[in-house]
């Protein structure tokens, strides 16, 4: 199947625009990435994090780093986990830190706060559907493929890190080896082959979990019809599709 075919198969042209769909071809023209049979307009991707599942372990960043070749130096991260300390006495005011990214785990609560609230918040890309780093792009090369996953073409981006600015959630960075944007993907290379991203597929709890919105079957629609559930910064209405459950009203 040639790339046009393709495109046209997966709705690809009728949804980009213009600039998007060009940087998608580029995308596609590259090493293969997608499955034979993985039809892009057939899926929805968005991603599950449970808060009271996560350890801190450090696991997810780890296998991040590692399958997608994220820097070590200095720290970067398509994802990474923070950890909030809650005084009873000054809720609005949690302490948060996160060690290189929660890259080697956490070290001990100390013991005059072992008996704050204690709990642990990976982040990562929300792959929002009104997404600003896409908005303010100039050459198009941020853009959102037509099962959701906003990603960037590295032989588009000229570094002007207008995405990194804009961005309310803090998940970009300017690789320093390419000079380009850089992000999570969702590891797109993984989930149109069929598998999960190497974070979800690392965690020791499954305190992460992909998921297909457009799969009536996929667990995630009874996970939102049963629980409490959040997505960071709702006021910035960028629709982002990293659901928490019972997250915490200091998060921030």
């Amino acid at each position: 199947m040639d790339r046009r075919t393709f495109l046209l198969q997966s709705g690809k042209l009728l949804v980009l625009s213009a600039p998007a769909a060009i940087a998608w071809e580029h995308v596609l023209a590259g090493e293969p990435q997608a499955a034979p049979n993985y039809q892009a307009s057939d899926h929805w991707w968005a991603m599950i994090v449970e808060i009271e599942k996560c350890i801190g372990c450090g696991s997810c960043v780890r296998a991040c780093k590692a399958e997608n070749d994220v820097p070590d130096e200095p720290y970067f991260f398509r994802t990474w986990v923070e950890r909030y300390r809650i005084n009873p006495e000054d809720p609005e005011h949690p302490i948060v830190d996160s060690p290189n990214g929660g890259f080697d785990g956490f070290p001990p609560v100390p013991d005059e706060q072992g008996a704050w609230k204690s709990f642990f918040v990976p982040k990562l890309c929300n792959h929002c559907v009104d997404s600003p780093c896409e908005q303010v792009c100039p050459v198009g090369a941020t853009f959102r493929s037509p099962d959701g996953v906003v990603l960037v073409d590295a032989d588009y981006c000229v570094g002007c890190r207008y995405c990194v600015q804009a961005c309310p959630y803090g998940c970009r960075f300017i690789d320093p080896r390419t000079h380009t944007a850089d992000k999570c993907t969702l590891c797109y290379h993984r989930i149109s082959k069929g598998l999960t991203t190497a974070c979800c597929e690392t965690c020791p709890t499954s305190a992460r979990r992909l998921a297909d919105l457009k799969n009536p079957a996929d667990p995630i629609h009874e996970f939102l019809r049963t629980n409490k559930v959040q997505v960071l910064k709702p006021q910035m209405a960028t629709r982002p599709k990293v659901y928490y459950n019972d997250l915490d009203g200091s998060v921030r």
